[in-house]
């Protein structure tokens, strides 16, 4: 255990009297503690796994407002989307970054009964768009964002610039609409950003991962996973962001079964090395329809190309992996809009599946199925708010609706609002990326490949990170052709309550979802995780079998992968 995780846990251990006890360490449960502290409350949240490690770091990597929202009626959520889409723009220009998205159209008019009876209530699939119901869409789409416009409007091109400007579009597309959205470059980060300045900001609040709320006979207590130890807490409220666990951890807490509240989908996306590709989206996202009316989507991320998405009913809770169906699904959605392309899947480095925490619903075609959220609360002599829904996107706008539902049940004052507060390395952040690259190339006297790592993954924090690698003793690059140091991980372990070298590999570094993760990396990575954590060789071989095993089994990622640097990749989606 790092020094940082004992002293939070001590602090639990000499004080075990909070305000508020949150259950579930995902970005809504990362985002209603940050909430929630900043308002003056003593607040512990509690993961039982890693930070960010459910649905929460199996996004599709957009920040979005949800244009196919509009076709369900949901304007109130497309508005509240955009506007926390323009907020995470503002506040963590680090992370969040314009995205702008092309829409192959291949009609003038289909669609447009359909969406008119969407709007209206009726479910049902949909059809194919034509150009004019899309258009009416993102007309809609600027007009929300008209007052306080942070990106482009609009604009439609037909079939000639479209051809132009994406030669290998399908020869379908008559026309091309062109809008933009937003996309998050490490969600998991992100949320560890949250959880540090609200640590900073308010003291008194703790976070903890590898811990598990226990309840014996109204008495509550924390485990800590890792050592056992358990000391006992005294919460006036519970938050439950359990996200696809809310309806387990929900009759946990009191021992009642009631009707389900969450109603899962399954998401499933594809990580490609496909060159021709990348150089195909010429920049964009492509956001089109697959055969069955689902939205997909394809766009550059970090070097490779991200497609997704599956929509798939899950009847619990549970770890999911992208199965060989749904890797065919969406290299066939590929074919589509890219059909002289070939990709296929040798070209896949990493794939990810999640269970979205959608509202129950008993409609027949999950994309009609809300991406809203609510509250609910549950009486008891310690009530508890029940966080039911929800996105990425909206996560601070939820987190905001679910502490005001908590300081109503305390009698608490709000304090102050978010929705203007920067985010880690959002902070102070120049006009561009650029120009903080070149800062730290001419302060900090490293190469411009490092400058961009630091910059990309730490924001303006990005001196602070280097100078901490910089002071531990030997430190040198990770491996060939990866920027990480091995000062830099180690202060990572140090610092972001890493227990397990899949923390490291997953989450607080791009390594794995890129495909970069070599043997000479991993090794590497395993090395200066035993030094800092003081482990046995036994314990860290142990560990580095364990990361394998889940790459293998969960990311499509095996040994033979690793060892020859992806030169002989999977070919199925395991």
């Amino acid at each position: 255990m790092t020094l940082s995780r004992r002293h939070t846990f001590n602090e639990i251990k000499d004080n075990g009297d909070f305000d508020v006890v949150v259950i579930g360490g995902g970005v809504n449960g990362i985002g209603v503690f940050r909430e929630l502290a900043l308002q003056g409350l003593r607040v512990l949240l509690v993961e039982k796994n890693d930070f960010c490690s459910g649905c929460s770091a199996a996004p599709s990597r957009m920040i979005h407002g949800g244009l196919r929202y509009l076709e369900n009626g949901e304007f109130d959520l497309v508005k509240e989307s955009l506007r926390e889409r323009d907020a995470l723009l503002k506040n963590a220009p680090h992370m969040v970054r314009p995205l702008p998205t092309v829409i192959p159209i291949s009609s003038m008019f289909s669609g447009l009964f359909n969406s008119a009876t969407s709007f209206l209530g009726f479910s049902g699939k949909p059809a194919a768009r034509g150009l004019l119901p899309i258009k009416l869409g993102l007309g809609l789409y600027d007009w929300v964002t008209r007052k306080r416009r942070l990106l482009p409007k609009h604009s439609v091109s037909w079939s000639s610039k479209t051809r132009a400007q994406w030669p290998h579009l399908t020869k379908d597309a008559k026309f091309a609409a062109v809008y933009y959205d937003a996309w998050i470059s490490h969600p998991e980060r992100l949320c560890l950003e949250l959880i540090a300045d609200a640590k900073i900001a308010a003291p008194r609040s703790l976070a903890m991962n590898y811990v598990q709320l226990e309840i014996h006979k109204g008495a509550y207590s924390v485990t800590d996973m890792v050592s056992g130890e358990v000391v006992p807490v005294r919460p006036k409220v519970l938050v439950n962001a359990a996200g696809a666990w809310v309806d387990d951890v929900a009759q946990d807490v009191d021992g009642a079964r009631r009707d389900k509240m969450v109603s899962g989908t399954k998401g499933s996306h594809l990580i490609l090395d496909n060159p021709a590709l990348y150089q195909a989206l010429n920049g964009h996202m492509v956001y089109f329809e697959n055969s069955d009316g689902r939205i997909c989507i394809v766009f550059p991320y970090l070097g490779k190309v991200l497609a997704g998405s599956t929509d798939i009913r899950v009847d619990s809770a549970g770890r999911v992996k992208c199965e060989l169906a749904e890797r065919d699904y969406i290299l066939d959605s590929l074919s589509l809009v890219f059909d002289d392309i070939n990709i296929d899947a040798a070209d896949i480095v990493f794939s990810y599946s999640g269970i979205r925490p959608l509202p129950k619903s008993d409609q027949d075609f999950t994309g009609r199925i809300s991406r809203g959220h609510y509250v609910k609360k549950i009486d008891g002599p310690v009530p508890q708010f029940c966080m039911i829904g929800g996105k990425w996107t909206t996560f601070r706008a939820f987190g905001e609706q679910a502490a005001d539902s908590v300081l109503a049940e305390l009698k608490r004052p709000r304090k102050l609002s978010t929705e203007h507060l920067e985010i880690g390395g959002g902070k102070s952040y120049p006009h561009t990326q650029d120009s903080l690259e070149r800062q730290l190339v001419r302060e900090l006297g490293v190469s411009a490949a490092r400058a961009l790592h630091l910059a990309s993954h730490y924001g303006t924090k990005a001196q602070d990170v280097h100078r901490a690698a910089e002071a531990v003793p030997g430190n040198r690059p990770l491996a060939a052709d990866t920027a990480y140091s091995t000062g830099e991980i180690a202060h990572l372990v140090e610092t972001e309550a890493v227990v397990s070298i899949s923390d490291l590999v997953l989450r607080r570094t791009s390594l794995a979802i890129t495909g970069a993760l070599t043997a000479e990396s991993l090794d590497a990575i395993t090395d200066v995780y035993a030094t800092a954590l003081h482990l046995t060789p036994q314990q860290a071989q142990y560990q580095r079998d364990q990361l394998v095993q889940e790459l293998t089994e969960i990311h499509g990622i095996d040994g033979d992968t690793l060892a020859s640097a992806h030169s002989n990749r999977r070919t199925e989606c395991v």
